[in-house]
């Protein structure tokens, strides 16, 4: 006997806001998750068509490809300074910058330090792997002590070369900052949480409740020589003793938000 008026329920599919094509990333890779989680967000918030992403250098250089929404590409480290002329010009769409450590903790220092100290109203989604990923995996601000990478091959020596950049704690000092935290995508639990930061990020900036930030710790399987598995291993076993997870600095305003 074949059945065949099962009912069917969907519980998982591609977010409206995501791109159906394949990734250009590397197997292993977070940067995939990262993208799928806000997506998701505004999806929920029904935003697709209200939102407006501003892509940064490095290995999501290409981010734009995977959104349905509009997309603009920023120079070095500049995305901060292009989101905020955009959500100045256009102050009702959602304006959020995707950037990695090297774009954002390296040559874009000055321009997140100014955006979050002003107060800017974007979201910024801030991706920490420790290493530059696009080219070659060189030391970043944000390797850690000891980290072996292709410039600093003996690992890193702070003595000689300085602490890595907690960039969450650092920002979450500056007045104009509204919703600093700290997530990661190492694990299934983490993730779930990653994504309701993200969607209370968006919430901030609609409610016009000041800068916001999400960093999420990512892994980068290729340039730290690992499997996926390994990887996401390391993060948990290296990278969350020296990044803790966590909200670093929560508004009273912001605090009221449900999700």
């Amino acid at each position: 006997m074949v059945v065949t008026d099962i009912p069917t329920k969907i519980v998982y599919e591609r977010p409206e806001a995501l791109d159906p094509r394949v990734t250009h990333y590397c197997p292993g890779c977070t940067h995939g998750v990262a993208h799928r989680l806000v997506a998701e967000a505004l999806d929920e918030m029904g935003e697709v068509e209200n939102t407006i992403g501003v892509a940064s250098v490095g290995c999501s250089v290409f981010a734009y490809n995977y959104f349905n929404i509009d997309f603009v590409e920023a120079a070095h480290g500049r995305a901060p300074a292009m989101a905020t002329g955009i959500k100045r010009v256009l102050p009702d769409r959602l304006v959020f910058t995707y950037q990695g450590d090297g774009d954002l903790a390296s040559i874009g220092m000055g321009e997140i330090v100014g955006a979050a100290s002003r107060g800017e109203q974007i979201t910024v989604i801030f991706i920490n792997n420790a290493t530059y990923g696009m080219t070659g995996g060189q030391m970043a601000p944000t390797s850690l002590p000891g980290q072996v990478t292709s410039s600093s091959p003996t690992g890193r020596d702070v003595t000689r070369q300085g602490h890595p950049i907690q960039t969450a704690e650092l920002l979450s000092t500056l007045t104009g900052s509204s919703y600093i935290v700290r997530r990661s995508l190492h694990n299934f639990r983490e993730t779930r949480r990653a994504k309701k930061a993200i969607r209370t990020a968006f919430e901030v900036q609609k409610q016009g409740l000041g800068f916001s930030l999400v960093e999420l710790l990512s892994n980068c399987p290729t340039n730290w020589g690992m499997s996926a598995v390994e990887s996401r291993d390391w993060i948990e076993e290296r990278m969350l003793a020296f990044y803790p997870l966590g909200d670093y600095k929560v508004s009273s305003a912001v605090a009221d938000i449900k999700i």
